[in-house]
């Protein structure tokens, strides 16, 4: 087992192809900008890289942050743009989503070398990889050639997955963006990074249900634990990590083995029979696992994209080009 320069135990180190091409993702291409910008990629994961060895926890906020936008209008940026009804202001975004400077700190030097080239949805894409492979080593092509969107609306983001979900619901949430159930378990096993706030998760310690106050499928010592950093009624905004035990190591899997999956809808999925064989298959093939993620994040970063003449080129990823969001 090596190490990664960040201090992260696992490390598959593959290079991992990407995946075969859906319709949603035939007029992507890898090596999009080779001509126009060959720079690009190498830009973004220096500025992600400087990032990370800052801070780790940035990693796991840049691959939530490509997912949150891809999950609602597809990969087109909308969740960059700033606005008061903005995406970036629904509730399961504000105070949570982390990354912006990052990815907008790489846009403004790929401004400087190749203006007007190279999209905000790309630079995120590149960038969600990027910290996937410093977290973890996976290296994995990503198809370019998104266009960034103009619009970023507050109730678009009530389609994103609340930490309550059941199995069954999750399935159908990712079913309705063209991801099968295995793309939406081996997506999940990015929760082994990160942190989470009390409220996400207090309604496990508490509430649960008229039978049980706490939820017993909790590890006794994590609801021990997590009741002395969200004492009751749990709506602070302490933050906590999602892996207690190994913060930085992508372990995900096993977790939930052991009962230790912070939301329910990560324990959910070793409690239900439509995923507790696939949780059982990564955990014990972590190789396996890594394969999966990287074909899952290339068929995301697939979802509803805008290409060719559809949409821009922002200047800005913050606003839309003459600095009018919407």
């Amino acid at each position: 087992m090596l190490r990664t320069m960040w201090g992260c135990c696992i490390v598959f180190l593959l290079v991992l192809q990407a995946a075969a091409p859906t319709a949603a993702s035939h007029s992507l291409k890898v090596g999009f900008y080779e001509k126009s910008c060959p720079q690009a990629q190498n830009v973004v994961r220096d500025v992600v890289s400087n990032a990370l060895a800052a801070n780790k926890g940035i990693g796991a906020g840049l691959i939530r942050l490509h997912f949150h936008d891809c999950f609602v209008r597809g990969c087109d940026a909308s969740v960059l743009l700033e606005g008061r009804d903005s995406e970036r202001m629904h509730p399961a975004n504000l105070n949570s989503l982390r990354g912006f400077e990052v990815v907008e700190g790489a846009k403004d030097l790929l401004e400087s070398q190749c203006p007007n080239t190279v999209s905000c949805a790309d630079v995120l894409a590149f960038a969600a990889r990027d910290a996937a492979e410093l977290l973890g080593g996976f290296r994995y092509k990503v198809p370019a050639g998104r266009r960034d969107g103009r619009i970023s609306r507050n109730s678009d983001a009530d389609v994103l997955p609340p930490p309550t979900d059941s199995a069954e619901t999750l399935r159908d949430r990712f079913a309705e963006k063209g991801l099968s159930l295995e793309d939406m378990v081996a997506l999940s096993g990015a929760h082994s990074l990160g942190v989470s706030h009390c409220p996400s998760f207090s309604t496990r310690l508490y509430n649960f249900n008229a039978t049980h106050p706490q939820d017993p499928s909790m590890d006794a010592d994590l609801a021990d634990y997590l009741k002395r950093r969200c004492p009751p009624p749990g709506t602070d905004r302490t933050t906590v990590s999602l892996d207690l035990a190994t913060p930085n190591r992508l372990d995900y899997y096993r977790n939930l083995q052991r009962g230790r999956g912070l939301f329910t809808s990560d324990q959910t999925l070793w409690g239900s029979s439509l995923t507790v064989a696939k949780v059982a298959s990564f955990a014990e093939k972590p190789n396996g696992w890594a394969k999966k993620y990287a074909a899952a994040m290339v068929r995301t970063g697939a979802i509803d994209v805008l290409t060719g003449n559809e949409g821009e080129i922002r200047v800005k990823c913050a606003v839309v080009n003459g600095h009018q969001t919407l």
